[in-house]
């Protein structure tokens, strides 16, 4: 699990830098290629490298990550039966804090960016849904597939989930969260996720 969580980190790194003009005009194949020149510019680029500029750095990714992925979208996925029975300010805080761990789980990770290559294959549309695959390519030669999920809200395409060697990231997050909601509460859940963000 702990490799999927590093691939799936490389692949938000490849995919969430962009601006907003661009990606809210962009086919979800076009989105991708044109970001991954752009956010290997970011993480090779010597003025924003060192500790000095770490929240530069973070903001950056930061920012992109919330224009271009569909928060609400992942959260209502990973909550999956459970989401309708939360409360709008339910909802919204967990939203927040779902946010936040999966920034602070792999901004850590995609900083160690280290010449991984993406190789596109192919993109695929139906109606307001769209899924790119591409393969990225380690230093070792190994080919990681991957899949990225899109859907298309007031005529933007966002990144509601993503793929990795077969695992989906909301699947895998509906699974942790199910397991603790069912055997306790939704209070628990975000008590537990409020710990892992301040950490």
């Amino acid at each position: 699990m702990k490799r999927v969580m590093w691939y799936s980190a490389i692949c938000i790194l490849l995919v969430v830098f962009i601006f907003p003009s661009s990606a809210h005009s962009a086919e979800p194949m076009e989105m991708i290629k044109s970001v991954t020149e752009r956010i290997i510019e970011i993480v090779s680029d010597p003025k924003l490298k060192g500790k000095s500029m770490t929240d530069k750095r973070r903001a950056l990714i930061r920012g992109a990550v919330n224009e271009i992925f569909d928060w609400e979208e992942f959260s209502k996925r990973s909550l999956g039966r459970h989401w309708r029975k939360r409360t709008p300010e339910e909802k919204k805080e967990f939203i927040s804090l779902y946010s936040r761990l999966l920034e602070k789980t792999y901004i850590d990770k995609v900083e160690g960016y280290s010449g991984e290559e993406v190789h596109y294959l192919y993109e695929k549309i139906e109606g307001r849904y769209a899924k790119v695959k591409v393969e990225v390519i380690t230093e070792k030669g190994q080919k990681i597939p991957v899949q990225y999920r899109f859907i298309k809200k007031n005529g933007k395409w966002k990144v509601y989930d993503l793929v990795i060697e077969g695992v989906s990231l909301t699947n895998n997050y509906r699974a942790q969260f199910n397991n603790i909601l069912v055997r306790s509460s939704f209070n628990t859940l975000l008590k537990k996720l409020k710990k892992k963000v301040s950490k």
